[in-house]
């Protein structure tokens, strides 16, 4: 029987997002499920998690980004803690993208909050630490990665024992492990530019950022692209190995 792993959607899909590209949902399947394996959607933000009797089927589990502050203490995001908690505690695999980076850090005993810096939104070029080499065996990773980013939150202190991997010049924190079952990812190894472009027009509209600074992004956007195969391979190689 094939490998199973389950997405914890934290965000409704927007429309764009579901009209050109099927959801978040089938990004994430794009960019990391294979032959012979089953994936499983579940809408953690209305409710939606997987029974606890079911859980240690999983070899993995991936959660999403998210328009909800991963510090905010609405229902939903504390069930997602301690289910979080749960999962760290069986050490079944999570890699956190984006709000998964900075919940699944809150829920292990780190400390996240609003970037003092502000948004963080555009194309990236984040420091790979030379032990992320080491933790993924078999890849070849350089030294700087460019990744698309788009938060206004960030991770200040890892949980104990946790390891940082990557920063940026805008945030230190772009990367964190915790043995080898848990990997917080800030940026978003899943858009595409274009999503990413729809989603500043959108902030831009509702005047959530300044105009400079959504065109800042766009110009990023222009003058290069994520190192999508890259972070495939990174996600792959740490929920598979």
């Amino acid at each position: 029987m094939g490998r199973r792993f389950g997405v914890l959607l934290c965000a409704p899909d927007q429309e764009y997002v579901n009209k050109i590209h099927g959801g978040y949902f089938t990004l994430f399947k794009g960019m990391l499920s294979e032959a012979e394996e089953k994936w499983d959607l579940f809408k953690v933000l209305e409710g939606e998690f997987p029974a606890m009797e079911d859980v240690y089927k999983y070899d993995g589990f991936v959660v999403s980004g998210s328009r909800f502050d991963a510090h905010g203490n609405d229902e939903w995001i504390l069930e997602l803690c301690r289910f979080l908690q749960t999962l760290n505690t069986m050490r079944i695999k999570v890699l956190g993208i984006c709000f998964g980076h900075q919940v699944l850090c809150r829920a292990l005993g780190g400390k996240i909050g609003r970037a003092l810096t502000g948004w963080d939104i555009g194309l990236q070029k984040i420091i790979v630490s030379k032990r992320l080499s080491t933790k993924h065996f078999g890849l070849e990773i350089p030294s700087i990665i460019s990744v698309l980013e788009c938060h206004q939150d960030q991770v200040y202190k890892v949980p104990l024992g946790a390891e940082i991997l990557a920063s940026s010049d805008k945030t230190s924190i772009e990367m964190f492990s915790l043995g080898d079952h848990v990997l917080g990812v800030q940026g978003h190894p899943e858009y595409t530019s274009d999503i990413l472009l729809n989603f500043i027009d959108n902030l831009l509209d509702k005047s959530c950022i300044q105009a400079k600074l959504g065109e800042e992004a766009k110009v990023s956007l222009a003058n290069s692209q994520p190192d999508r195969e890259i972070w495939e391979k990174i996600c792959k190689s740490f929920l598979k190995k």
